[in-house]
């Protein structure tokens, strides 16, 4: 069995490799710019069709995207997201009909009235990212009509090691690492009373598994269902190092607004299938921190 990944530079692309190694499935990943992997732009038709047409997996995930909301990556969004996932569904249609494809969504491309979301509720285009989101969705659900078997899984915050710096689960982390080791630098946060979801990455991909592995639900929200805010995570990261959070942050504009207060998912659809996140709070951010 082979699965075709997209977007394997990513963290999510990492812990799915894993667990399909795991499970027996050969991995073909696709990266823009790790030559670890087989370097291409899923925004390319001619790259993804020589790709399913040669392999022909199992599996497809289309995980690429640059996980950004500002208007400058307008383009980006569209060409990575949006005809990406036309791109893969109709070379899936051509040469690969019994693939089963994974969607990548969001918990941004929601309408956010700060109630747990769950996959039925009603989309919002607030930013270029949730466009190109909600874009890949109606796609998904257009070729599922066609008969493929085309999964969407809406994700919310979930971490890991492998974040990158300019997240705010990550770029914590690594500062506190820093002055544990007698650093004098500060954290800088505009808000630090938003509450997300702090959910373990490799938790998310046995999500997204057990989603694809089965046969009557086709979108699901994956998350935790539980909200933690930045100064929460603030206080977690210091304690684990001895020392008084408030010593080595700034909040420099108290009229800072956030995107939103809080981002959370409900999913009681993925708990019915058997799949629970096993990474709480407290550990995830040992996790982040060792």
């Amino acid at each position: 069995m082979k699965a075709l990944i997209f977007g394997i530079n990513g963290q999510d692309g990492f812990y799915l490799n894993e667990i399909c190694n795991q499970n027996g499935i050969d991995v073909i990943g696709v990266s823009r710019s790790n030559i670890n992997w087989i370097i291409g732009d899923v925004g390319d038709k001619e790259f993804v069709e020589l790709l399913i047409k040669k392999h022909v997996p199992e599996y497809i995930f289309h995980m690429a995207a640059n996980s950004t909301t500002k208007h400058e990556a307008l383009f980006e969004n569209h060409k990575t997201i949006a005809t990406g996932t036309w791109n893969i569904l109709e070379c899936v249609k051509l040469y690969s009909p019994s693939s089963r494809i994974f969607i990548t969504g969001s918990g941004v491309q929601f309408k956010n009235t700060e109630i747990a979301i769950k996959e039925t509720d009603e989309f919002e285009a607030n930013s270029v990212y949730s466009v190109s989101r909600i874009h890949s969705v109606y796609a998904a659900r257009y070729f599922r009509r066609l008969g493929l078997k085309v999964y969407v899984g809406y994700l919310f915050h979930h971490e890991s090691p492998f974040r990158k710096h300019h997240h705010i689960s990550k770029m914590t982390t690594d500062i506190v690492k820093r002055i544990a080791c007698g650093s004098n630098e500060k954290i800088t946060i505009g808000n630090i009373e938003v509450k997300k979801e702090w959910a373990f990455a490799r938790d998310i991909a046995e999500g997204i598994f057990t989603l694809v592995n089965q046969e009557n639900i086709f979108e699901a929200t994956i998350g935790t269902g539980i909200a933690y805010s930045i100064k929460d995570w603030l206080i977690a990261s210091f304690n684990f190092i001895g020392k008084d959070w408030k010593n080595y942050t700034e909040i420099p504009n108290q009229h800072f607004l956030p995107e939103y207060k809080t981002l959370l998912s409900n999913p009681s659809t993925m708990l019915n299938l058997g799949w629970y996140p096993k990474t709480d709070f407290l550990t995830l951010n040992k996790i982040m921190l060792s």
